[in-house]
């Protein structure tokens, strides 16, 4: 039953669920408490500018998305701080740029443009033992980042004019917490891609809320359900022959739907039954 775990393949899309799962499930908690998944999902799109300019140069487009996903964040975020341009309408602009830039930067590469839509859809059956290497980085540099900041982090997401009076530097804070989202999307883009990144992002952490209020055990929680479910959308990906980060996120969203559900119904038979 289990005989296509003896494949390369496989054990490499494992491997990165594992590790996409840490740093979403991480993450993905600063992004649903602090409720920026707009922005989050304007530095996900934005960030394909850096895909374009990587096939351009001919080097891996993973290393032309990295410095254009924290570019995108810091414009993005300082934009929305200081700027008299309403956020959404900044992010949407921003949004469209990197998009462009990418595309434009594609069309002006020679030839053909090998796994351009892995970039935009994902497919974790095909990340190399390369990347993998490259996504345990980023996700040691993100955890790192969290436990030296864990109480800025906490209390920026809770309430930033507290952090502001406690003389932290609030929008500096805030600046480096959506760099940390932009590497975290890095890691993710190999797994759902540019366009799904924002769903594994938000699911799991949503789903590990409803469960308890505590940042740490909500980060475990959600650590757990993004591993389950995307080894589960692997799985079922490969048996039926169908897109893996699409199935990831159809199986994060019947998961979440089913679990938004089933407390809805326990919670109405307990209120009818007091």
């Amino acid at each position: 039953m289990f005989d296509f775990l003896q494949y390369n393949f496989i054990q490499n899309a494992l491997a990165a669920a594992v590790l996409a799962s840490i740093a979403c499930g991480i993450i993905g908690v600063y992004v649903v408490v602090k409720k920026i998944v707009f922005i989050s999902g304007g530095i996900a799109h934005a960030s394909f500018g850096g895909v374009g300019p990587g096939y351009y140069l001919g080097i891996n487009p993973m290393f032309g998305v990295l410095p254009f996903s924290l570019l995108s964040a810091l414009v993005m975020g300082t934009v929305s701080k200081r700027s008299k341009i309403p956020e959404d309408s900044a992010i949407g602009i921003l949004w469209s740029l990197g998009m462009a830039l990418g595309i434009i930067f594609v069309y002006l590469t020679p030839g053909y443009a090998p796994d351009l839509m892995t970039y935009l859809f994902g497919n974790i059956l095909t990340v190399p033992r390369s990347d993998l290497y490259f996504m345990l980085a980023l996700d040691i540099v993100i955890v790192g980042a969290v436990y030296l900041l864990y109480k800025e982090f906490l209390a920026l997401c809770f309430d930033e004019e507290f952090t502001t009076v406690q003389g932290l530097p609030t929008e500096k804070l805030y600046l480096f917490l959506l760099c940390i989202i932009a590497l975290t999307i890095v890691v993710l883009i190999k797994v759902v891609g540019i366009i799904l990144v924002i769903a594994l992002l938000t699911i799991p952490a949503s789903l590990s809320r409803k469960f308890t209020h505590n940042l740490k055990r909500m980060m475990l929680i959600s650590i757990a359900f993004g591993t389950v479910i995307s080894v589960t959308g692997i799985g079922l990906s490969y048996v039926l022959d169908v897109p893996s980060g699409a199935t990831i996120i159809l199986v994060l969203s019947l998961v979440y739907g089913a679990a938004a559900f089933g407390m809805e119904l326990l919670e109405n038979r307990r209120s009818s039954g007091t």
